[in-house]
């Protein structure tokens, strides 16, 4: 973990650095766009982009009283169908409350997140605690941003049985026309009846897939939102902006970079042992060294460029001197290479997508060598 008292900058080489969708909807007399109970000119926050679709059941056709026993059993039907249109629109309701606060939480979350970020911009103190504070409260909003989605699972699940109901409806529905006993106006009856299930049916479905659509793109943006986070946590840390965690630059095609660096042509697979140059070089020519923002940027910007690349993290050592002398330079430099290790995964790199080793080099002192592949 970078500490935050670091001050001093080691000469540090870098050899590259170069840098979803609404979903639409039907319209329909039963599935129309929502304005309600969100206020005027509200927008989502990054990244969020949830459904905007109301689901309001068409209603019910009552039938006049034909004095049959399918009469009577008509009339259940309807009953029950009056019924399960009052749950739809009781779980549409609940759907578009959860929206609407997952919204506003994502807003409250991305303000705290930019004015911490602002402040990293303009240059901060190493773990100032007015920015420790906003971070705490970020970590507070996203949580609950978390358990909305836990509330619209319960949801879905609820979703789930209503449509259930609504099949087992249907089929009763379509049944009663065997019965035996009953008048013309019975099945002109039913077949109002049928229509209005069959629309309810395909109502149900729209909503349990734009339910759907909705969890993963909350739970999508949670998990990146929780690794950004990560990031920001060793940004307030250091008292540097950063960016996006590197465990989401693989799925951004286009973010602005933070600093400049020396390019080359395009990315090539190297390593330590083919002699060919490293991403980055880290000379550890004092006891601290800052290298975290340089390095964030150009692993960054090998990722825009090759969004699965593996990074391998060297320990290079001197080779002369006594077999001790080197067993110790080896130890250090090793160290070092575990330091920058655990840099990279709180800046958000998967622990998957890096590994560690050693390597004698002609060098002066210990320094640690990161390759991409």
């Amino acid at each position: 973990m970078m500490k935050s008292g670091i001050t001093k900058r080691a000469a540090i080489w870098t050899s590259l650095v170069l840098g979803l969708a609404a979903c639409a909807n039907q319209s329909s007399p039963e599935i129309a766009p929502i304005d309600s109970g969100r206020s005027a000119g509200a927008s989502p926050a990054p990244g969020l982009a949830l459904g905007t679709t109301e689901f309001q059941p068409a209603g019910v056709t009552f039938g006049s009283d034909t004095g049959t026993a399918v009469g009577a059993r008509v009339q259940d039907l309807q009953a029950q169908l009056a019924q399960l249109q009052g749950s739809i629109g009781q779980e549409n309701a609940d759907l578009q409350q959860i929206r609407t606060e997952s919204i506003s939480t994502a807003q409250d979350y991305f303000g705290l997140v930019a004015a911490i970020n602002a402040r990293l911009q303009v240059g901060t103190t190493p773990g100032n605690p007015i920015l420790v504070q906003q971070f705490g409260q970020a970590q507070s909003e996203l949580e609950r941003f978390g358990s909305q989605i836990s509330t619209m699972n319960a949801l879905a699940t609820d979703v789930a049985s209503t449509s259930a109901t609504a099949a087992f409806l249907l089929e009763s529905v379509r049944a009663t026309y065997g019965l035996t006993g009953a008048v013309d106006e019975d099945h002109r009856n039913l077949n109002i009846l049928e229509d209005e299930v069959n629309r309810t049916v395909v109502l149900i479905d729209r909503l349990l897939t734009e339910l759907s659509e909705d969890l993963n793109r909350q739970t999508t943006y949670l998990a990146n939102e929780r690794e950004n986070l990560q990031t920001l946590q060793v940004a307030v840390n250091n008292g540097e902006l950063y960016g996006l965690s590197l465990a989401n630059r693989a799925y951004i095609t286009s973010v602005p970079q933070l600093a400049s660096a020396a390019r080359t042509p395009e990315l090539s697979t190297i390593g330590a042992a083919t002699g060919q140059r490293p991403l980055v070089v880290i000379r550890f020519t004092t006891e601290t060294v800052d290298y975290a923002q340089p390095l964030y940027q150009a692993v960054s910007g090998a990722l825009d460029r090759r969004p699965q690349a593996v990074f391998d993290v060297v320990a290079v050592s001197p080779q002369g001197g006594s077999p001790g002398d080197v067993a110790l330079a080896a130890n250090r430099a090793r160290n070092r290479a575990q330091e920058v290790l655990r840099t990279l995964v709180d800046l958000g790199l998967p622990p998957s997508r890096a590994t560690i080793s050693s390597a004698p080099g002609n060098v002066e002192g210990p320094e640690v060598h990161v390759y991409v592949r």
